[in-house]
């Protein structure tokens, strides 16, 4: 009885938020588009808490607080209030990932607001993702080249992400045009082997795991979509170099080890597994996405750490999580690193449920570690609410596919 209560307490405030009766929380569906009856159906269900009402509202909060909506990207804070958002691009892909996640949740219920995510997916393109170099023809006519090869990695694996969830090809056409003319373009060999360089090689070689792990993923991607023999060839090229040089005997990717790198190259090992049966990928990706939550150098009190407050930093779980979450529900992956990974995501989704704020609406802001609480005083971070946003979609895919 008391767990019971316990539940009731915990979601009231969900609840109360979705009353018709607070004007506030009908602004802001209206300003979203939702249906009439959305949340009268929330206060219908039976007491038992539901992971997707949690990544419902964490998910708005991102985007009524952070998405500048007439361009469809992503401010670093509230409304632009530190005014420093110029220069966000790489983060725009993993900010649009979670609504990527919403959006193929909620289409079917709720078409709607899948038409209005929809929008923002064209708007988002159209404005090509908030690239600030844009304009600079060295870096091709596509409006997505960068100085940066990693952020062009990060971009063209949204922009698949896209084409899987709306089924339209422009978005991975752009991305096989990026890949071809900016991004293996670029990639140089000596006697280690070949790999990306991290910026435009006139600028900086070094081949960096944010940089190959993301490129193999891309690669594999593109492999799957088109058949085309070079991009598996790349795929396995850039595997290689990041097995040779980069990963560590205790399955580090890189030092420090960091968790977007840690799930995106488990990612591209993962699909590698699945295109070329070889059982090697796929023990590596097991490898390297357990590192990041079992190890100390990648946790705090047994939940994810806080990496970082700035908008590079703070990003980085909204990575991490849905290949994690991608990993648990591979039936071709160890039943015993499934299970684990499950017990992780939500101990560390419950985590940030109990440190939310619900009384703050709608600033209600994930902190930067989970395990804690933000502070209403400070200005709150779209890489935090990203990554906040980002677990709790993941955990409610899991509880979907409990429920099947």
């Amino acid at each position: 009885m008391k767990k019971i209560l316990l539940m009731l307490l915990l979601c009231t405030p969900l609840l109360y938020m979705g009353c018709k009766a607070e004007p506030e929380w009908v602004n802001l569906i209206a300003q979203q588009e939702q249906e009439k009856g959305q949340e009268e159906k929330r206060e219908e269900a039976d007491s038992e808490f539901k992971w997707a009402n949690l990544a419902d509202s964490c998910t708005t909060v991102l985007i009524n607080q952070f998405m500048n909506k007439p361009k469809g990207t992503f401010w670093a804070s509230p409304a632009n209030e530190s005014n420093n958002s110029g220069n966000i691009y790489w983060q725009q892909a993993h900010a649009m990932d979670v609504v990527i996640y919403s959006y193929q949740r909620i289409k079917d219920k709720n078409p709607n607001l899948a038409d209005t995510y929809e929008n923002y997916f064209k708007l988002w393109y159209a404005n090509k993702a908030n690239n600030y170099d844009k304009g600079d023809t060295k870096y091709g006519t596509t409006g997505f080249g960068n100085r940066f090869t990693d952020d062009m990695c990060w971009i063209s694996l949204t922009l698949i992400r896209l084409s899987e969830a709306t089924g339209d090809d422009t978005y991975i056409n752009m991305a096989k045009t990026l890949y071809d003319t900016q991004i293996i373009t670029r990639a140089w060999e000596d006697e280690k082997g070949k790999g990306l360089p991290w910026k435009e090689l006139s600028v900086d070689k070094t081949r960096n795991a944010c940089t190959n792990a993301p490129g193999c993923l891309v690669a594999a991607k593109l492999y799957l979509k088109f058949k085309d023999a070079k991009y598996l060839a790349d795929a396995k090229t850039l595997c290689a170099y990041v097995n040779a040089n980069i990963l560590k005997s205790d399955y580090r990717v890189g030092e420090p080890p960091l968790t977007y790198t840690q799930g995106t190259f488990g990612e591209a090992c993962r699909q590698l597994y699945h295109i070329t049966q070889e059982q090697s990928y796929m023990a590596i990706a097991e490898q390297v996405i357990s590192y990041a939550f079992t190890s100390t150098r990648c946790t705090n009190k047994g939940f994810l750490r806080d990496e970082g407050t700035d908008m590079n930093q703070s990003i980085f779980k909204a990575v991490l999580i849905p290949y994690a979450v991608n990993l648990v529900l591979d039936d071709a992956a160890s039943g015993t690193v499934r299970n684990t990974l499950t017990l992780k995501l939500q101990d560390n989704a419950e985590a940030l449920r109990k440190n939310m704020d619900r009384t703050q609406w709608p600033a209600m802001y994930c902190n930067y570690y989970w395990g804690s609480s933000f502070n209403s005083a400070n200005i709150a971070s779209m890489g935090a609410q990203a990554s906040g946003a980002s677990l709790m979609e993941g955990v409610a895919r899991l509880e979907a596919a409990q429920a099947k």
